[in-house]
């Protein structure tokens, strides 16, 4: 039986800007998957369309969100919205995982452990 709540809706109205996001990525989100992300032993994807979001980074097996926050979400209607947008994704049985700017600039290898661990724990259950 399939679980409804496992089935992700997509917006496709939303797909050329998911183009043109891949295209031009921030600084921090080429060096993730550039210098990581992209030759992950599990798929990952960049810009993937889940409802009517735009994620930074999409592991299906995994069910994980990995999303790179500039300063723009740290404001109070940034963070008002980047929990709206959580709550949604989180019905879809995801989970999101998010970093700064600064942690991917100054701390890489431990965003890399982390975003690791979490794919790891959740294939695994």
């Amino acid at each position: 039986m399939i679980d409804i709540k496992s089935i992700i809706k997509r917006n496709h109205s939303l797909l050329e800007n998911a183009r043109k996001l891949r295209r031009d990525m921030t600084v921090q989100e080429k060096h993730l998957w550039y210098d990581f992300l992209r030759d992950y032993p599990v798929k990952i994807y960049k810009q993937r369309i889940i409802d009517n979001f735009i994620v930074d980074f999409y592991c299906a097996k995994a069910r994980l969100v990995i999303e790179i926050d500039g300063s723009q979400h740290y404001t109070f209607d940034g963070k008002h919205h980047d929990r709206l947008r959580s709550d949604v994704i989180e019905k879809y049985k995801l989970k999101v995982i998010r970093f700064s700017n600064n942690e991917v600039d100054k701390k890489f290898d431990g965003v890399c452990s982390v975003i690791d661990k979490t794919i790891k724990e959740r294939i695994e259950n």
